[in-house]
Parts: structure tokens; C-alpha cells; sequence
């Protein structure tokens, strides 16, 4: 199977933690998209989505779907998104897409996350995807300095020649070969350095269950 098989996959075998007549929080990404793809298919059972960034919203209204503002929701009973990596104890890396701020907002608010990704994502220790730390644009240069003093080499994501921004106006950091031993204290020392907005490890508050695309079919987590 493809990597696109494999997602496709693990984004229809998601559409069974979606709640009937609840507003269902919706990740960004590939895998995320494919997920998109399926919840329009039965977005009458919904009452429509949170998005996690101007590009996920776009991609529900496109199918349809009624985007609601964060602000008006107490609770979601799950938000569903991928993975850049997760381990065996549903730590994960997010950020990729450049929507992890928003990603962590809208996770926080839903009492299940669901993963979901390809089995390739699955590590046993975190750190060989470059870790995303989104921050205030005039402070990238000494929160690089301190993320350098942790052991990693930090890039200035960049997009055509120019620092790539965010949805929120910030730029991102990718921290490059930090091996993550401790998912859970690194998460809260990186989001101790001044300028930082948050960073894409979600130990924390990390999945509930993830649904992992192989060759052999969906294998479920539950952490």
C-alpha cells in the first residue's frame, strides 16, 4: 500500500469515534485532509468542526461543513488529527504544517484524541523529526540561542527565501537532532523560554488513542 493508502485508511477507520450531533475538533495536515474528505461524507450527522487552522477551515467549508469559533465551545467529545511522530505511550510530535499552536488550543478543549497516521510515525523515542517551536517573531533569534543550549541545531523555518508565518503572524523554530528522552519535561522547558508561543511536543496532554496505517491493516493504541 501506498502512504496515501495508508492514510486514507486510518482516516476512514476515524469516522467510528465521530459523535452524532456533536461538533467534532479536525487537525491539519495530509492525513488530517483525507480525514476531511471522510467526515464530508456523513457531515449530516454532525453538527459541523472546530478547525486548527485557516487551511482545515477552508477544507470543511469546501465540503460543506459548519465551522464553529473555538470560542463558542465548552467541550468537544474528540479531536482528530496526524502525527509527525508518536510513541508506544502516545507522546507525540506535531507541527509539521506549521498549525501546532492551534492544534494544542483545540486538543485541549476535546475530552478524546484520537491519532491518526501511517506506521512509519511510530518511534520509540522522539527527536529524529525536527521538533517545531512557534514564537514571537522578535525574539527568534535568542529563543534559537537557548534551544541550541539544549542539544539541537535551530533552523529558521523558512518559505520562499522569507521566515514562514504562522497562522497566528509568529514564525516557527524546527529544533533539529534533539534526541527526546523525557517528551514531558523538554515540552515544559521549551515553553519556559521567553518568546515561545508553545512547541509541537503534546505529552502533556498527549493521544487516547491512535490508529496506525500498515500493510496489514489498522492497528489501534490506546494509551
Amino acid at each position: 500500500m501506498t502512504q496515501d493508502e495508508l492514510k486514507q485508511a486510518v482516516a476512514r477507520a476515524a469516522i467510528e469515534y465521530v459523535v452524532d450531533g456533536e461538533i467534532i475538533g479536525v487537525g491539519t495536515g495530509s492525513t488530517a485532509n483525507f480525514f476531511i474528505d471522510e467526515l464530508g461524507k456523513i457531515k449530516d450527522r454532525i453538527k459541523g468542526a472546530v478547525a486548527s487552522s485557516e487551511a482545515t477551515a477552508e477544507r470543511l467549508r469546501a465540503h460543506g461543513i459548519k465551522v464553529f469559533d473555538l470560542n463558542e465551545v465548552e467541550t468537544m467529545p474528540v479531536y482528530i488529527d496526524g502525527a509527525d511522530e508518536i510513541t508506544p505511550q502516545g507522546a507525540m510530535i506535531k507541527g509539521g504544517g506549521a498549525a501546532l499552536t492551534r492544534e494544542k488550543i483545540v486538543a485541549s478543549v476535546a475530552q478524546k484524541f484520537v491519532c491518526i497516521a501511517d506506521g512509519s510515525k511510530l518511534v520509540d523515542v522522539l527527536g529524529k523529526f525536527p521538533l517545531p517551536v512557534e514564537v514571537i517573531p522578535m525574539a527568534h533569534g535568542v529563543v534559537a540561542r537557548k534551544l541550541s543550549s539544549l542539544g539541537c541545531e535551530a533552523k529558521l523555518r523558512l518559505k520562499d527565501g522569507k521566515p514562514l508565518v504562522t497562522d497566528n503572524g509568529c514564525y516557527i523554530i524546527d529544533a533539529v537532532g534533539m534526541q527526546i528522552a523525557d517528551p514531558a519535561a523538554i515540552e515544559d522547558a521549551i515553553n519556559n523560554i521567553v518568546g515561545v508561543v508553545t512547541n509541537g511536543l503534546f505529552a502533556r496532554k498527549g493521544a487516547t488513542v491512535c490508529l496506525l496505517g500498515t500493510a496489514d491493516g489498522v492497528k489501534k493504541l490506546e494509551f
